[in-house]
C-alpha cells in the first residue's frame, strides 16, 4: 500500500488535470440560443450542451465588447486595469495571461479565430504566441468566409470555407498533433468570429432562414447555425479521441445583443428574452451572454444555476480547479471562483460583486502610447479596415474622483448604473430584472453604500491604469 501510494505521489501532477477549451462567440446575445426560446434560431448542439452540463442563466461579459471581454478572460482582471478600454484596444505585455500560466503548469496550448487583444503579427508583443500559446491560426478581429488568417504570426493567408468550421479543423489538428506526441494535457482558446456583422452564410445555411423577415438577420441567424454545428463537430472529435469526458469546454459570447449590419425594419425579429439595452451598453441586455460547462468527468448530472457570473472568473476558477497559484498573487483581480458551483458543491450566491465601467477613452488619445505602433499595427484585414491601428496609452496620474465613463455595480440582488458624475440609477435585478423601475431615489441610502464601493473598486482600477502592477 505505501509503494502504491508513493508512486502516485510521484506521477506528474499535469497527468491528472483535464484538457480545458474556451469557447468564444463574437457578438451572440443572450436569447441567441434555441435553449433560450428563440423564435427562430436552430443550435441543436448548444441546447444538447445546455440539458447535460452546466447552463449559466445569469451570465456576463466583462464589458459590452469584444476587445474589452477577451482581456478580461486571459487576464482575469478588468480589461480598464491594462488600458483596454473599448474594441480596437491592445492590452499590454506586462499582464499575465491564463495561456502562461497553464503553459508553466505543462499544458500545450492553442489559439484559434478572432484575438483582438493586440496584433497578431510576429512582431507584436501582445499576440498569442508571446502571451502564451505555442500555436495559433489568428485573425486580429473580426472574419467572414474565406478568412484572412495569420498562422503563428506569419503574413495572411486566405483560407477558403466557412470561417467556424476553419477554426474548428485548426483547433482539431492541434489537438491531434498534442495527442499523438504524449500525454500533455492542452489548453484551447477557439474564438469563433461569429455572428458578427457583416453576415456572410452559406446558401444552405441560409435557406433555413427563408421565412425570417429580412436577409441580413437571415444570414446572422444562419452564421449562428454554422457556428453551432462547427461546435458539433469538434465534440465529435473530442469523444472519438477518448478525451472528451475529461475535457473541460466552456462556451460563452463577448458581449451582449447587437442591431449592427440589421435594418431598422428587420430588428423585430431580434430576440433577446426582453432583456433592456444592447451591445455597447451597460444594461443587461449588452452584458448577459450565453454560457454553458461540458465536463462530463465532473457534471454527471444536468444543472443550471441563476447565481451571476461573469468572464472575468474564468481565470480564477480555472487556477481553483487545477490547484494552482497565481505568479504574482498580489496584484488585483476581479473574478471570484466558481469552482464549487462547478463540482456541485455548496454556492448559495455569488461571493462579491461585479463592477462594469465603459471608460471615457477620448482624452487618453492625447497621452504617449504604450508601445510603439509600428508593433500594434494590425495586419489582417476586415471587410471594413485594410489594418487595425492597436492602441494603448500611458496613463500618468489615477484619478481619485470625477472618473467619468458608464460604469455598473452589480451585487446579487441590486445592480447600480452611473454615467460620468450624473445622478445614479438602481434596479432590483431579482424583482424588476429588464430594468423598468428605477429605485434610486426610494432607496437613498443603499445608493449612496453602493456607489462608495463602486468609487473604491473605481480607484483601484485606476491605479493598475498608471502601471502600479508591474
Amino acid at each position: 500500500m505505501r509503494l502504491l501510494l508513493a508512486l502516485a505521489l510521484a506521477m506528474p501532477l499535469a497527468a491528472a488535470r483535464p484538457n480545458i477549451v474556451l469557447v468564444l462567440a463574437d457578438d451572440q446575445g443572450w436569447g441567441e440560443t434555441g435553449y433560450n426560446r428563440h423564435p427562430y434560431l436552430q443550435t441543436p448542439v448548444l441546447d444538447e450542451m445546455s440539458a447535460s452540463g452546466l447552463r449559466f442563466d445569469r451570465f456576463y461579459a466583462a464589458a459590452p465588447n469584444c476587445s474589452p471581454t477577451r482581456t478580461s478572460i486571459l487576464t482575469g482582471r478588468h480589461p480598464n486595469r491594462s488600458g483596454v478600454f473599448s474594441p480596437n484596444h491592445t492590452t499590454r505585455p506586462e499582464e499575465i495571461t491564463i495561456a502562461q500560466i497553464l503553459k508553466d503548469a505543462g499544458y500545450r496550448n492553442g489559439h484559434f479565430g478572432k484575438w483582438h487583444v493586440g496584433a497578431v503579427k510576429a512582431a507584436s508583443p501582445t499576440n498569442p504566441a508571446r502571451m502564451g500559446y505555442e500555436e495559433y491560426l489568428a485573425h486580429d478581429n473580426f472574419f467572414e468566409l474565406d478568412p484572412p488568417l495569420s498562422r503563428n504570426g506569419a503574413d495572411p493567408e486566405i483560407i477558403r470555407g466557412e470561417s467556424s468550421e476553419i477554426c474548428v479543423d485548426a483547433a482539431v489538428s492541434f489537438i491531434r498533433r498534442v495527442r499523438g506526441e504524449g500525454d500533455d494535457p492542452f489548453f484551447v482558446t477557439l474564438w469563433f468570429g461569429s455572428p458578427h456583422s457583416p453576415y456572410r452564410a452559406l446558401p444552405e445555411d441560409a435557406a433555413l432562414y427563408d421565412d425570417v423577415p429580412g436577409r441580413e438577420l437571415g444570414d446572422r441567424f444562419a452564421e449562428i447555425t454554422a457556428m453551432d454545428r462547427a461546435l458539433g463537430r469538434f465534440r465529435q472529435v473530442l469523444r472519438a479521441l477518448g478525451v472528451a469526458e475529461d475535457t473541460l469546454l466552456w462556451y460563452m459570447s463577448d458581449n451582449g445583443i447587437t442591431v449592427e449590419g440589421i435594418p431598422a425594419e428587420q430588428r423585430s425579429g431580434l430576440y433577446n428574452g426582453g432583456w433592456r439595452g444592447r451591445k455597447g451598453m451597460l444594461y443587461e441586455g449588452g452584458l448577459l451572454v450565453p454560457s454553458v460547462i461540458e465536463w462530463p468527468e465532473v457534471i454527471r448530472t444536468p444543472r443550471s444555476t441563476s447565481i451571476r457570473a461573469v468572464t472575468t472568473d474564468v481565470l480564477a476558477t480555472l487556477l481553483a480547479l487545477l490547484d494552482l497559484d497565481h505568479p504574482d498573487p498580489g496584484r488585483p483581480s476581479d473574478g471570484v471562483d466558481l469552482s464549487p458551483l462547478i463540482e456541485g458543491r455548496n454556492m448559495p450566491e455569488r461571493p462579491g460583486p461585479i463592477g462594469f465601467w465603459r471608460y471615457g477613452r477620448r482624452p487618453e488619445a492625447d497621452n504617449e502610447r504604450w508601445m510603439a505602433p509600428e508593433l500594434t499595427r494590425g495586419t489582417t484585414p476586415t471587410v471594413r479596415n485594410p489594418g487595425i491601428d492597436f492602441v494603448n496609452f500611458k496613463h500618468p496620474v489615477a484619478r481619485t474622483r470625477d472618473f467619468g465613463g458608464v460604469a455598473a455595480w452589480t451585487e446579487p440582488r441590486y445592480k447600480l448604473v452611473r454615467a460620468g458624475n450624473e445622478d445614479p440609477e438602481l434596479y432590483d435585478l431579482l424583482a424588476d430584472p429588464r430594468e423598468r423601475q428605477d429605485l434610486a431615489g426610494e432607496q437613498p441610502e443603499r445608493v449612496a453604500s453602493m456607489l462608495a464601493e463602486l468609487e473604491q473598486w473605481q480607484r483601484s482600477v485606476e491605479r493598475s491604469l498608471a502601471g502600479a502592477d508591474y
